[in-house]
């Protein structure tokens, strides 16, 4: 993807089955499992780098013992750096304290971050400030070892306002008003409700106090805690939860938006926001790795039972199609060849663009995320090629000469890396016009495959808000001198607002939305501007199960590739020579690529419950009323 877009988290939680001596003995180290989330760590990094936090629990220590480790780190290689700490601190004790390097008791007792139960986070901030209290895993404290509670989790609310105010009316007093914190805060509201219950019916059965901190974590039931805390929960989540006696667990929202995959043998249980990462960090085949059903929670309990409970009721499942495009890591089995199907499904419009010339059209990619479906499109111009090479030679009726037939066969694609990212380049001068010139820098170009008799095609994953194609690539590429430039997304035009967990939350930053208000003003249908606007304010104290999302009648007035004509416009300024056309995919080939995760709100304005049309409505508003506040 071109534009900057922050996006995403990522979850890793690992539950060691056996008693540390066990990987001491058999991979050489009680740190294992520290070693094992610094990897699934690593191999999420993708998912976010604003920040990076680790959690680990012991389980089975004795009063005044410390049994919770957690470190945070918002610095430039947060995960590099929160490893380093856990590193150096270890060597430390093993350094100070040689009594400790063979013994594992030893080690859990009095070295930090070592435990059974371990959870890490990768951070992009959507909402709230980027600092180091932003970061996840968050830690509700208690004496009680059973209300500790740890949560990190891959997600957006988008009734924040209603969970906190719920919040007060329980008689709480959260100390931010962000979404992680009033979660956190509601499941251990009916935590703390729980254990206070349990502990009540104990002394009633004769126990003392002592002997109630093992039975209550036998008895409590995590599935319980978490239907009572979720019941008014809209949003897109994958949460992990860590309780301080051992149990863990990890709840997917019920339309299945945010991604949570496991994996579980005799030795360990491991959750993560990707496939590959588990296969990769525990060498696993493909299928061993399951899905967490969407409303479904998979519980670990401290005596190592793992269950999966339905938590809420399932919704149509709308699982983000963005996660197969752009944000998951390309080496998944199923979403490499969704990504090359996207390609292989633009072909018919990149042939009607360059007027099926392929002999004088070079094809390339950027950026890197985009060489999956680049290899697609490639795979479709060599079929097509193919078909025109057999019909050529059946057209000879027998008679070409060996010459005619392999000039006839050598005509093949023309492949170029044409676009290299170079260094990050930081814009140190505010003012505009310097800013722009060192924005068009981000890329180099390969100068002396092109001719000017060339159209040049280039793949992009998907095309947000067209600032870097405007101000970067477009210009980077009209240097080569094309006769013509095309530009092809593999994604749809990007309509809507994201309120799930990606960083799209003014409908104004997107060139879609701008194209649209453009041909309503070239064809003096503005006025349905404010006809929008005011059905959206009509509908501010209705309940999100009765809003409608309206934003959608600003687009119908035009076909897709009115809207598409229109972004190439607005993309191309006047110092350019090519000419420029811009291609989206159409959402009904998305959905043959990507037929399991239907999830497309970006695209169609079809939310996935029923807080999203409250907030795109929200978010016309503000864009109407020159407001730039968040919609949700």
């Amino acid at each position: 993807m071109s534009d900057a877009l922050k996006h995403e988290c990522g979850i890793a939680l690992i539950r060691l089955l056996k008693p540390l001596e066990f990987y001491k003995e058999k991979y050489g180290s009680a740190f294992y499992g520290v070693n094992k989330m610094y990897l699934m760590m690593e191999k999420q990094h993708n998912r976010g780098q604003d920040g990076a936090g680790f959690a680990s629990i012991k389980m089975d220590t004795k009063p005044g013992e410390r049994y919770i480790s957690r470190v945070r780190s918002i610095a430039q290689q947060p995960i590099q750096d929160i490893f380093a700490q856990i590193n150096e601190r270890v060597n430390k004790e093993l350094a100070e304290h040689p009594e400790y390097q063979d013994s594992v008791e030893l080690q859990k007792k009095h070295i930090p971050y070592i435990g059974e139960v371990l959870l890490g986070h990768v951070r992009y901030g959507t909402f709230g400030k980027n600092s180091v209290e932003s970061v996840h895993p968050f830690l509700r404290q208690n004496n009680w070892q059973h209300r500790n509670l740890i949560l990190a989790g891959n997600f957006n609310m988008t009734n924040v306002k209603e969970l906190f105010k719920n919040l007060i009316e329980l008689g709480q007093h959260p100390k931010e008003y962000t979404d992680t914190i009033t979660i956190m805060e509601k499941i251990g509201h009916f935590l703390d409700d729980a254990v206070s219950k349990i502990y009540k019916d104990l002394k009633k059965e004769g126990y003392g106090k002592h002997e109630c901190s093992p039975l209550i974590a036998e008895r409590l039931k995590v599935a319980k805690i978490l239907r009572r805390a979720a019941k008014n929960w809209d949003g897109g989540y994958a949460m992990a939860g860590l309780l301080g006696h051992g149990d863990a667990f990890v709840l997917r929202d019920p339309a299945g938006i945010r991604p949570a995959y496991y994996y579980k043998d005799d030795e360990v249980v491991v959750v993560a926001s990707e496939r590959p990462v588990i296969q990769t960090v525990f060498n696993v085949e493909f299928d061993d790795v399951k899905e967490i059903d969407p409303g479904n929670a998979l519980i670990i309990k401290k005596s190592g039972q793992v269950s999966t409970k339905q938590i809420l009721k399932p919704l149509e499942r709308k699982s983000c199609s963005f996660e197969r495009i752009y944000f998951s890591r390309g080496s998944d089995a199923e979403i490499y060849q969704e990504r090359k199907t996207l390609g292989k499904l633009l072909m018919p419009k990149v042939l009607k663009a360059i007027d099926n010339d392929t002999q004088n059209t070079v094809f390339s990619y950027i950026p890197n995320t985009a060489e999956t479906s680049f290899y697609g499109m490639i795979d479709e111009v060599e079929a097509h090629l193919n078909q025109k090479k057999t019909q050529a030679i059946l057209n000879g009726n027998g008679k070409l000469s060996a010459e005619n037939v392999t000039s006839i066969l050598k005509e093949r694609p023309r492949i170029e890396k044409i676009a290299i990212k170079d260094v990050k380049l930081r814009t140190f001068i505010t003012e505009d016009s310097s800013r722009d010139d060192l924005v068009a820098h981000v890329y180099d170009v390969t100068y002396g495959v092109i001719k000017p008799t060339d159209n040049l095609v280039i793949i992009d994953d998907s095309i947000v808000r067209g600032t870097t194609l405007k101000k970067s690539i477009i210009k980077m590429m009209d240097r080569l001198h094309p006769k013509k430039i095309v530009i092809v997304s593999s994604a749809p035009q990007i309509r809507f607002p994201d309120c799930y967990g990606i960083d799209m939350a003014n409908l104004e930053t997107l060139v879609a939305f701008n194209a649209a208000l453009a041909l309503l003003k070239d064809n003096n249908k503005y006025d349905l501007v404010e006809t929008v606007y005011k059905k959206c304010k009509e509908q501010v104290n209705l309940e999100d199960k009765d809003v409608k999302n309206f934003v959608n009648e600003i687009y119908e007035q035009f076909t897709p590739e009115q809207i598409s004509a229109k972004i190439s416009e607005l993309l191309t300024d006047d110092s350019v020579n090519a000419e420029v056309e811009i291609i989206f995919q159409p959402v009904a080939n998305l959905h043959k690529a990507c037929p399991g995760h239907l999830g497309d709100w970006y695209f169609t304005g079809n939310y996935p419950t029923a807080g999203g049309n409250r907030v795109v409505n929200r978010a016309f508003i503000n864009f109407y009323e020159g407001n730039k506040e968040r919609a949700y």
